[in-house]
């Protein structure tokens, strides 16, 4: 087994190279452009257009994957998995059953039938498996997290099957342990089992984040189940925020898919992660990033061999407990643990889409100037993922390696390349058609430079499709409007994504350089600044 820790302290040179590798390329692609456009504007012109040209290419496949991917999540919540979950029960009784060939994906489902049906007594039945529910609190009070735990309780899964984990920091202090009494009287009976687990502050070898906290919890957790006489075996662990609202559908789902899955072990089941609770509630820059956000998950939720752990997501106890949970030394825990995960298993290791919503809050503050903030750190603390790239090339190039050398370093290039990516395009897409002509005066004398903005501007009309089928889809997913809103403000709705060229600079581009940075100055980023949730009322 490799080593899966982050290390502590002084990087070694070449893990050091790995993380300024980034903020190199990334601030060098913008000098390069502007060196280009003074010596050599028609190499300038060249690659913008390049650029350009693949980002449109790149944006029709996304809007054409937005259309599918909602489709079939669409179709995937209309199922009724707690009926398809109990056929597992017993397999050849439900398979004399004559099914409805209209039902979506039932061919799958009788397949699953069969596979299980052959050999039932290597397949845990649903009656088998206990669902333990962490639910992270630090200063969130109980009007964010009831909603989330009554969102649980309209599941159609049975509740004595569930067991609710309550962790929650000292160092939210005094509130947070009001919300966790509050929980603890208001949903007394409710599940199986209520705990509650305060996770100690100022830990040695800690950074400041949710790692750490489910690290601690579900050590504690692991001396119940020992305790309980309960095997975690077929203990399935959810991670939810304090906003998660899961769909009806999600735990009788992850059960299913948890059961007919050979190597349960060594997978993790990711939800489509929707940032609508409170949409209509937040401002229009804030509604343009968590649409963006939400359809980038639904889009990711048709590619599952470059899915990846993001937010919520399920992952079996004994696999958690054998690589001691999450790691405690980095604020990107979610994304963090797929590379955990990968590297412990020595590469046989995959993410089962789980096509179901989990909602959760877009950014809101009590304030707007304090929502644009939060917002930033919101997204700057996404982009920070890019601390992943060293550890994954150390990992991939180490002598002793255990996971195969090219399934590694094409999972690498692909996150070098989408965070290279996230900091150059919004820039490049926005003014990098002007940059020649500004800088050198004479370049107006190549016809490529001297038709470049036009070029690209018309390339940019005719991309508006995929802005066209984002905005029609986000109407779509919208949550019922709030009463207090009257209808005109679906008007806003739309004229919102006037603002896209803006949040992508000013959010996706920013944060990306600013997280890079760091990386590049050895600044790292210790401390896990959570998004203030706020309640309109």
């Amino acid at each position: 087994m490799t080593d899966i820790e982050i290390p502590l302290g002084k990087r070694t040179a070449q893990y050091r190279f790995f993380e300024i590798l980034p903020g190199i390329v990334s601030i060098g692609a913008i000098v390069a452009l502007i060196v280009f456009s003074i010596f050599v504007p028609l190499a300038a012109a060249v690659l913008v257009l390049f650029i350009v040209i693949m980002m449109f290419v790149k944006a029709m496949s996304l809007a054409f994957r937005t259309i599918q991917g909602y489709s079939v999540f669409k179709k995937t919540s209309s199922i009724d998995w707690a009926k398809r979950l109990r056929d597992l029960e017993n397999p050849k009784k439900a398979l004399m059953r004559k099914f409805n060939k209209h039902d979506y994906d039932i061919e799958k489902h009788i397949m699953n039938l069969r596979y299980v049906s052959k050999a039932e007594n290597e397949f845990p039945k649903p009656g088998d498996v206990l669902q333990a529910v962490f639910v992270f609190v630090y200063k969130e009070n109980y009007d964010i997290v009831g909603p989330s735990l009554k969102a649980i309780l309209k599941s159609n899964y049975d509740m004595k099957r569930i067991i609710l984990i309550m962790a929650y920091e000292e160092r939210g202090g005094e509130g947070a342990k009001e919300t966790v009494y509050q929980v603890k009287k208001n949903f007394k009976g409710k599940f199986k089992d209520i705990l509650t687990y305060m996770h100690p502050a100022n830990l040695p070898d800690e950074v400041t984040g949710k790692g750490p906290n489910f690290t601690y919890a579900g050590r504690e957790f692991t001396k119940y189940l020992e305790k309980e006489k309960i095997s975690p075996e077929n203990v399935i662990a959810t991670t939810l925020d304090a906003d998660n609202r899961v769909d009806p559908n999600y735990f009788s789902y992850l059960t299913y898919e948890w059961i007919v899955t050979p190597n349960r072990q060594r997978a993790s089941f990711q939800p489509i992660c929707l940032f609508t609770n409170n949409i209509w509630d937040v401002p229009a820059p804030m509604r343009v990033v968590a649409t963006g956000n939400s359809f980038w998950n639904i889009i990711s939720s048709m590619r599952p061999h470059l899915l990846r752990n993001f937010a919520s997501h399920s992952q079996g106890m004994s696999a958690l407990i054998g690589m001691d949970f999450f790691s405690k030394r980095t604020i990107v825990e979610d994304g963090h643990q797929y590379w955990r995960s990968y590297f412990y298993f020595d590469g046989d290791y995959t993410v089962v889409p789980l096509r179901v919503a989990i909602g959760q809050d877009a950014v809101l503050s009590d304030t707007y100037g304090k929502t644009l903030k939060s917002q930033f750190v919101q997204v700057r603390r996404w982009a920070y993922g890019a601390s992943d790239i060293a550890y994954v090339a150390k990992n991939t190039f180490r002598k002793d390696r255990t996971a195969p050398f090219w399934k590694s370093f094409t999972r690498l290039w692909r996150l070098f390349d989408n965070h290279v990516t996230q900091a150059v395009i919004a820039p490049i897409m926005a003014v990098g058609a002007w940059v020649p002509l500004l800088i050198n005066p004479t370049a107006e004398r190549i016809l490529l430079v001297q038709e470049l903005p036009m070029a690209i501007g018309s390339i940019q009309q005719i991309a508006m499709i995929g802005i066209f089928v984002t905005m029609f889809t986000s109407f779509a997913m919208l949550p019922p409007r709030p009463r207090r809103y009257k209808k005109h403000r679906g008007i806003l709705m739309a004229a919102q994504w006037v603002l896209m060229p803006i949040t992508s600079l000013a959010y996706a581009s920013s944060s990306a350089y600013y997280a890079q940075t760091r990386l590049l100055l050895g600044k790292y980023m210790e401390k896990f600044d959570t998004t203030e949730k706020f309640v309109k009322k």
